[in-house]
């Protein structure tokens, strides 16, 4: 064997690593909300990450820190596939640990890990399916607008928040709902299994715990965070291998944006993706 200082002479693959390595993959911010510039999670900016994660040479397992309210149950479901997939080829167990919150379908992504550790005070749960929007139709009318749409097919303007609410409508969206949320809980039970309190009927309801009452509900399997977990898994010489995204160039940041009042700048797209990620923090009450 070569001495250590001679290493980096071979192929990744032989090297021999002092320390054992574990790559941190940060996962923070509402799911889909992604807009230039705005952090948010969504496979575009996240599968380069896990790829970056579950390649690094020595690696003994793969750590996800996670800190999201939810977001798109399609998006979730993407991300969770991955990194099931990442683990399965390379062999590698998946820990995650949550910060704020891993609710809706950040708690689905969790699952993806084989262990989720969470701090006393996280939010964890929330597995259900959620839709929210406004009705504007007797604003217009007060205003004098009319409202004028045109479709091919009945139901191609269903939901439209500058008409009536159609109880027709309703219906399909709950039954669209129904089986997301289908969809949700058996990926819970298939990846939770025996660890579940089934015994609490409220478990899949959309309900949220804290992290406590999360451990004896088996939605997570201690509490704890990563630098004490991972210390006591693998010793106190383990080294965390931080995979950060990239950052996009200067010239992108710039054209990117647009101007506001009193010569700041502001790009008008992430003022309605910090609305809509606060207002699903603000459904956790955070």
């Amino acid at each position: 064997m070569l001495p250590a200082r001679l290493q980096f002479l071979l192929p990744a693959k032989y090297r021999a690593y002092p320390h054992p390595i574990v790559p941190v993959v940060r996962l923070s911010g509402a799911i889909g909300a992604v807009v230039p510039l705005r952090q948010g999670l969504a496979m575009q900016n996240v599968a380069p990450l896990l790829e970056r994660a579950f390649s690094v040479p020595g690696a003994k397992a793969v750590a996800l820190v996670i800190n999201s309210p939810g977001g798109s149950a399609a998006q979730s479901h993407l991300i969770y596939k991955r990194i099931r997939a990442f683990a399965e080829e390379k062999k590698l167990p998946v820990i995650a640990f949550v910060e704020d919150a891993a609710a809706s379908g950040g708690y689905m992504i969790a699952c993806a890990a084989d262990e989720i550790y969470a701090d006393p005070a996280s939010i964890v749960g929330s597995i259900g399916v959620v839709s929210a929007s406004f009705g504007f139709h007797e604003l217009i009318e007060r205003l004098g607008i009319e409202r004028r749409v045109h479709t091919a097919g009945k139901s191609k303007a269903m939901l439209d928040p500058f008409r009536p609410e159609n109880p027709d409508d309703v219906v399909r969206l709950k039954g669209l709902q129904v089986k997301i949320h289908d969809i949700f809980v058996d990926l819970v039970r298939t990846r939770r299994g025996e660890k579940l309190n089934d015994s609490y009927d409220d478990l899949f309801s959309g309900a949220f715990w804290v992290g406590a009452e999360a451990v004896d509900l088996g939605l997570v399997d201690g509490l704890g965070d990563i630098r004490t977990v991972m210390r006591q898994r693998f010793g106190e010489k383990v080294q965390f291998r931080m995979i950060e995204p990239a950052r996009p160039p200067l010239l992108g940041r710039l054209l990117g944006r647009r101007p506001l009042v009193e010569g700041r700048l502001i790009d008008p797209q992430e003022v309605l993706g910090a609305l809509e990620e606060r207002s699903a923090w603000a459904r956790l009450g955070l």
